[in-house]
């Protein structure tokens, strides 16, 4: 696409695999101002954005960073995730789009509880609304409910094209709900709901135990070598 330029960071740890190290290919439209139509088509060739920033994983040694996206009329949930629908049936599940004080509460509590030894620690409101905001595409923030108390949040870009699966974060005592889970297949619904064809899920790391979640939503195609592959994998 014409009018973007692009840049490699410095190499640097990755924050998925101890050994490795990350270098990123960064996006930079040529007048400086990122558009819808920049970003619809960069997701579609494996770039992710963070805050404003749009960027794809481009290492010299490594390719195990691999942009997933669920196709939306093919997926069906498995067995245990239709439990995780079941058992979270009383919840209540909307978007808003604007950043509030008690989101914020609720990824404090998140990134204090369960993420204390990376790199988004110690959580700061600062850090939280650069990550999440972007003056060029505004998020929605998916947010479910239980007895009308905030559980969950699922940061989420929305396309004619696709849903974009940005960052969720969840009340560390509602664990048995398996809230990350139970959050993807909500946005798979609401996708479905838009007659939007995709869902990104992100970078896939199969050696990083963290990312594994993402295998369990199929299936899924994802981006190798420069093209979408198809991968059915559930026997469930």
């Amino acid at each position: 696409m014409s009018g973007l330029k692009f840049a490699l960071t410095q190499a640097y740890q990755c924050n998925y695999l101890d050994d490795e190290n990350e270098q990123l290919l960064v996006c930079i439209p040529s007048d400086g101002n990122m558009r819808d139509a920049h970003y619809e088509w960069l997701i579609t060739e494996g770039f992710r954005r963070s805050g404003p920033q749009v960027y794809r994983p481009h290492c010299s040694h490594c390719s195990a960073c691999k942009s997933v996206r669920v196709p939306i009329t093919t997926f069906a949930p498995t067995r245990s995730q239709k439990r995780i629908l079941k058992k979270a049936h009383t919840w209540t599940f909307e978007f808003v789009s604007t950043l509030t004080d008690e989101h914020y509460s609720l990824y404090e509590n998140y990134i204090t509880q369960r993420h204390a030894d990376g790199s988004m620690y110690p959580p700061s409101k600062t850090q939280f609304e650069q990550f999440v905001n972007c003056e060029w595409h505004p998020p929605h923030l998916l947010e479910a409910r239980s007895d009308g108390n905030l559980v969950a949040v699922a940061v989420t870009d929305i396309y004619p094209d696709a849903l974009s699966a940005l960052y969720t974060f969840f009340d560390p005592d509602y664990d048995n709900f398996s809230p990350g889970t139970l959050m993807i297949l909500k946005q798979v619904e609401f996708a479905r709901a838009l007659n939007t064809p995709y869902l990104y899920l992100g970078y896939q790391v199969d050696a990083c135990k963290k990312m594994a979640y993402k295998n369990k939503f199929m299936p899924q195609e994802q981006f190798i070598n420069g093209k979408w592959v198809f991968f059915d994998k559930n026997t469930e």
